[in-house]
């Protein structure tokens, strides 16, 4: 059976998701380790700011949850309150809901839909995604096109890089007088940088492991790539600092932020960490001069446009449930599908036989009319002989049953 299980931002505080997550440069290894270790024919992983999902087909999901906590090194019973386990059907609604932003901090944001891609694709190349997996994802893809182009679940979307403009512009008059440092390159950067320098800061700096990357990005916005190993003697020449990289553990501490607002004379400083694990140090946001916020904190700007998205909700709900159930019509297909050959290969193997007995007896010298016409009753004889035999045997409720179902079978009318 599909298995869906893990933790989002609906089940589970920052604190435990973080502790849960997978950064790219860990996924072949965490996939490979799953399949070696559990008895689980396929999986896939998706991690992100909010979520930590693993989508895997298997008997049961118990051993999947085992092996997250102790990958993880997270107690079970510290982990278990806030994971979920879905199964078939509810597995297959989730992914379709997942892909097409229905279960998102922000409802029908894109992002998600790149990120479970990135997800299939770091499955495909660690060699964990069979069919039944394949084809989940591939349905759900085409769920979150649907959904996108027949409903208005996009329109006037408040994204966390907006909220997070929306939430600097609280704490300062105007953004174009203040200098921001972005932290990172990858995607929700750019998506930032984009919102803030669309309010044309008066300075913009990238700081980023790969300075030629953040070269790149710096560019697009006549701004300054520094590394990020400098970024302490740097910090406190910008009022916005916005964060989000793949490091496992927090690139800014308290001590370096102290000494930040010491040389900046007490002046405010606003920080958004959108990292999961975390780049800035819980601590800091006790700083009396820092306003710092995480995604979570995000969620209650995000949630403003909440209401006028619910009719788009609604329609996009019926296409899922709608989707679901061709899927799972999909999924007993493929269990019919042994049986089927089965009977093929049975049925192959009678007229290969007794396409060789006629042939013996037209090379005698038989009348080929004679010839064709045992052909075509032994046929029917050994073609019926299984089921009639059954049927012939079968008492009580399985004769009922049976004869139901050859009746279906054979499209037959007993009655007539």
């Amino acid at each position: 059976m599909i298995f869906t299980l893990g933790i989002n931002h609906h089940s589970a505080p920052l604190a435990i998701r973080e502790r849960v997550a997978f950064g790219g440069e860990k996924l072949p290894h965490a996939l490979a380790d799953l399949m070696r270790s559990q008895p689980v024919k396929e999986v896939a992983i998706l991690s992100t700011c909010n979520r930590t999902e693993i989508y895997c087909a298997a008997e049961t999901p118990e051993a999947v949850v085992d092996w997250l906590s102790r990958y993880h090194q997270v107690a079970h019973g510290e982990l278990a309150p806030y994971l979920y386990t879905h199964d078939q059907p509810a597995a297959i609604r989730h992914a379709f809901r997942v892909a097409s932003g229905l279960d998102s901090m922000v409802i029908g944001e894109p992002q998600i839909l790149g990120q479970m891609k990135d997800a299939v694709r770091a499955a495909e190349q660690s060699g964990t995604l069979g069919a039944q997996l394949h084809k989940l994802f591939q349905r759900s893809f085409s769920v979150a096109k649907e959904v996108r182009s027949t409903t208005a679940i996009g329109a006037n979307i408040v994204s966390m890089a907006a909220a997070a403009v929306h939430l600097a512009e609280r704490i300062f008059e105007s953004i174009e007088e203040q200098h921001i440092i972005f932290i990172g390159a990858g995607e929700m950067i750019e998506l930032c940088a984009a919102h803030f320098c669309a309010r044309q800061p008066k300075g913009v700096t990238i700081a980023n492991r790969t300075l030629e990357r953040g070269r790149g990005l710096a560019e697009r916005y006549q701004g300054t790539a520094i590394r990020l190993d400098d970024l302490a003697e740097h910090l406190a020449r910008h009022d916005i600092v916005v964060s989000c990289t793949a490091a496992p553990l927090p690139i800014i501490g308290l001590g370096m932020v102290e000494r930040a607002v010491k040389a900046r004379r007490h002046r405010p400083m606003f920080m958004v960490d959108l990292a999961v694990p975390r780049d800035i140090e819980q601590e800091v946001g006790d700083l009396d001069d820092v306003f710092l916020y995480t995604v979570d904190d995000l969620a209650q700007v995000v949630e403003s446009g909440l209401e006028s998205r619910q009719a788009a909700v609604i329609e996009a709900e019926a296409i899922i449930n709608h989707r679901v159930e061709d899927f799972l019509g999909w999924l007993s297909a493929r269990d019919t599908v042994p049986v089927i050959r089965s009977l093929r290969d049975s049925a192959e193997r009678m007229r290969r036989h007794e396409l060789e007995h006629a042939m013996k007896l037209l090379a005698r010298g038989e009348a080929p009319e004679k010839v064709v016409e045992q052909l075509s009753q032994r046929l029917t004889n050994k073609f019926l002989h299984a089921p009639t035999q059954t049927l012939n045997l079968a008492e009580g409720g399985d004769r009922s049953a049976l004869q139901l179902a050859a009746s279906r079978l054979f499209h037959l009318h007993p009655g007539d």
